[in-house]
């Protein structure tokens, strides 16, 4: 196995350890202390995400594509097993998937470019006459179609609130502070993560951290102060 591979095992064990530290004694140090092991693992990991972002063709959007893979490495970090997999196949295939929905996103499903499009005509006529009207109608299609479009509109709204949120929580960082901005970039990444997962969850969460509740109550507070700023005018 490459030094590269190693150097990155290494720190994401780091980081584990230090992310079990902090839950198990929340605190300014513990938590300095796991952003720091995680500020390592993602220098380590720029030149692979810069590798990656190229390959995908998305060197023109190359902060988002860095935004997104700061969320995948934080998510492969937080759920690593050492037991089935080297970190680097596991991060891999986490960087892959979200530049992928990110392309897809941007520009639209290319796998299908190139392709002979088939079609076939069927009368409904025929298909009425046959019998087939007994299960052409699907009493549950409109609740179905009614209950996606919300959930869709759902996660469109909680993308442009945590986006905006996003933004103001990292210029507050960056005055507050003045430190590394890959550091405060990946720390915003991840409460980005929490704060969005929070908003549009649908079954029974898990239970927070004491940390975490602050960082989504704090966030729910930015997003309705500036929601009403908004309205007012």
């Amino acid at each position: 196995m490459s030094a590269k591979s190693d150097a990155l095992e290494t720190a994401v064990t780091d980081y584990i350890q230090a992310r079990t530290a902090l839950d198990a004694t929340p605190g300014a140090r513990t938590r300095a202390l796991a952003d720091r092991a995680f500020a390592r693992l993602a220098a380590l990991a720029a030149p692979r995400i810069r590798y990656f972002t190229r390959a995908y063709g998305l060197a023109d959007v190359a902060d988002d594509a860095a935004q997104v893979c700061a969320i995948a490495l934080h998510r492969a970090a937080g759920r690593y097993d050492p037991a089935r997999a080297r970190f680097t196949t596991y991060v891999n295939w986490q960087l892959r998937a979200e530049l992928q929905a990110l392309r897809h996103r941007l520009h639209g499903d290319q796998r299908c470019a190139g392709r002979r499009h088939v079609t076939a005509t069927l009368s409904l006529d025929a298909l009425c006459d046959d019998g087939a009207d007994d299960w052409l109608v699907d009493p549950a299609a409109e609740a179905a179609a009614e209950q996606g479009a919300a959930d869709s509109l759902a996660a469109l709204v909680a993308d442009r609130l945590v986006g905006d949120w996003a933004v103001r929580r990292r210029a507050g960082l960056s005055r507050g502070t003045g430190g590394d901005s890959k550091r405060i970039m990946v720390r915003v990444a991840a409460e980005k993560e929490l704060v969005r997962h929070q908003l549009i969850v649908t079954e029974a969460a898990d239970r927070l951290r004491e940390s975490d509740r602050h960082i989504v109550r704090r966030a729910l507070a930015d997003m309705i102060r500036h929601t009403a700023g908004r309205k007012a005018h």
